[in-house]
């Protein structure tokens, strides 16, 4: 087990029983009675034609289509489903992935705990302050990269996910999430520099 996991398996009695998908609702990033808790078939990893002057291994991320695509050679791409929260929206650019973690730690900011106290019960000090530690309970799942724009952090991430049927729709929060298979093999596709294009989309109505 990755360490962090290990960590977290040993703080249960912080967390006080809550299941993990109550503790994710919690923290605001869960949908509510999910319909099924696989991914929807169309959502599924798969090579398609992506026809670009793009170099093989840029990102296209497509928030509106729910849709991340890795460039390939001979106008293909890997395309990952993807589930896109409010900050999903919010940006759109040119980026870099700037640094990469496995089983990351969450660090939510302090007007969310401001708005939501109930968090606090759920916080550790951590090596970069208040926030919980990486593991399967965790919101940002198995992998989270990051980017940046020059010395900016655009506070955009990639990151990985515990609710699988919540590919392919509008979350309450956070910015594009994969499943925690899709966003492993994206991690290990991905080197630190890569470059990543966030594509312009209208925000809807997080799907509650």
């Amino acid at each position: 087990m990755n360490p962090k996991a290990a960590r977290v398996s040993s703080r249960r009695a912080v967390i006080g029983g809550v299941a993990g998908l109550n503790l994710l609702a919690l923290l605001g990033c869960a949908t509510t009675a999910p319909v099924s808790r696989a991914v929807d078939p169309s959502f599924a990893r798969k090579l398609v034609a992506y026809p670009t002057p793009e170099p093989p291994g840029t990102i296209v991320i497509d928030p509106g289509g729910h849709f991340l695509y890795v460039m390939q050679e001979g106008g293909q791409a890997i395309r990952y489903g993807v589930g896109v929260g409010a900050e999903g929206f919010l940006w759109s650019g040119r980026a870099t992935i700037h640094n990469k973690q496995e089983w990351p730690d969450w660090y939510p900011p302090a007007e969310m705990l401001a708005r939501k106290p109930e968090l606090q019960e759920h916080m550790v000090q951590l090596q970069s302050g208040l926030g919980m530690p990486g593991g399967p309970e965790n919101p940002l799942g198995a992998r989270a990269m990051y980017l940046w724009q020059g010395n900016k952090d655009t506070l955009y991430r990639i990151h990985g996910t515990n609710e699988p049927w919540t590919i392919g729709t509008n979350i309450s929060s956070g910015c594009i999430r994969l499943t925690n298979d899709d966003v492993t093999d994206l991690y290990n596709r991905t080197p630190v520099g890569t470059k990543v294009i966030v594509l312009a989309a209208v925000a809807p109505a997080a799907t509650q």
